[in-house]
């Protein structure tokens, strides 16, 4: 097992408790399903290019306005759901789907473009484009999130560095 695995397991635990808990006090949708690969990514790599918060926050930010752009745009209120089964070859299912690819292939230009690139958020365009949470007051919480989970991030590593801890890189 790779020497500080526990800590950087522990650590991703933690990051996703603070949004974890807003959620939990304020019933909203603060915590989401690629809040975890994004917590991920700043436990292991910790302090990276691919974990700046330009990108971590500019990637989410990208997917949040491209998948509400998609989605309601190409499907909203179709009466289908990723939980459910469709006809086969229903109009209504073939707008749902062309929404969660549109808005995969805006989310990568846009990311690409503006350099913040954050693979995480191809899920997040995904989350949005697909209705699971695609209101204007979804995308202000998801980023809401997103920032949390970055400030807790940079809280920790302000006060002393994780080599104090963990040494990277072995």
């Amino acid at each position: 097992m790779r020497e500080g695995a526990a800590f950087s397991t522990l650590y991703v635990g933690v990051l996703l408790a603070v949004p974890g808990l807003l959620a939990w006090i304020t019933g909203q949708a603060f915590i989401f399903p690629s809040l975890g690969p994004s917590a991920f990514l700043l436990a292991t790599v910790r302090e990276s290019e691919v974990t700046a918060p330009r990108r971590v926050i500019g990637g989410h930010g990208i997917g949040v306005v491209a998948g509400l752009i998609a989605y309601h745009a190409i499907a909203p209120d179709l009466g289908v759901s990723v939980t459910t089964a469709a006809p086969v070859l229903a109009t209504a299912q073939l707008r749902f789907v062309a929404s969660g690819v549109v808005a995969v292939v805006l989310t990568s230009g846009g990311m690409l473009a503006t350099e913040t690139v954050h693979p995480p958020a191809c899920a997040t365009t995904l989350i949005v484009s697909l209705g699971l949470l695609s209101s204007i007051v979804d995308g202000v919480l998801i980023m809401l999130a997103v920032v949390v989970l970055v400030a807790a991030h940079k809280l920790v590593m302000h006060g002393r560095s994780f080599d104090d801890y963990v040494p990277l890189g072995q």
